[in-house]
């Protein structure tokens, strides 16, 4: 029985082992803010990009910044999967790509989630708890969106 037990428990460190070999691609943008990134096409405060970057790019963005469990199988391949759904919804680097109803409609999603709080995910900010947003982090978006469509009527 020991015996048994052994080799099972090598067996089941080799293949952890091995599938750290795959990798997924990395969702990385080395700094580079594409022309189409949502800081091109509206002025945004400094202290809502903050919020934005630190709450949001994550996932909504093509620029992760990878925690260290995140190059860890098959930690990576659920964290790699998550973003890609995110970034499927919304990508903050490709809204100047989004046509000016789909940039409204997506203004009203990002008020309507961060208000009932359902953004950022409980599941992400669990390990980042920096990226929580305060009542007054929730307002000033809000405020900053309001803005935004005062100056787009």
């Amino acid at each position: 029985m020991n015996r048994s037990f052994t080799r099972i428990f090598l067996g089941g460190i080799l293949i952890f082992l091995i599938i750290q070999v795959i990798q997924p691609v990395r969702n990385i943008d080395y700094g580079q803010v594409p022309s189409s990134d949502i800081s091109k096409v509206y002025k945004i405060p400094e202290n809502v990009q903050s919020i934005l970057r630190t709450s949001c790019y994550d996932c909504h963005s093509n620029s992760t910044d990878y925690p260290v469990y995140g190059y860890i199988q098959p930690f990576s391949f659920f964290l790699e999967n998550h973003i890609k759904e995110g970034k499927k919804e919304l990508n903050f680097n490709e809204w100047g790509l989004y046509s000016k109803r789909k940039r409204s409609h997506k203004l009203d999603a990002v008020e309507n989630q961060i208000r009932q709080r359902k953004m950022p995910l409980p599941s992400y900010l669990y390990l980042h708890q920096g990226a929580k947003l305060s009542d007054e982090k929730i307002k000033e978006i809000v405020d900053w969106i309001e803005s935004v469509r005062t100056e787009n009527l």
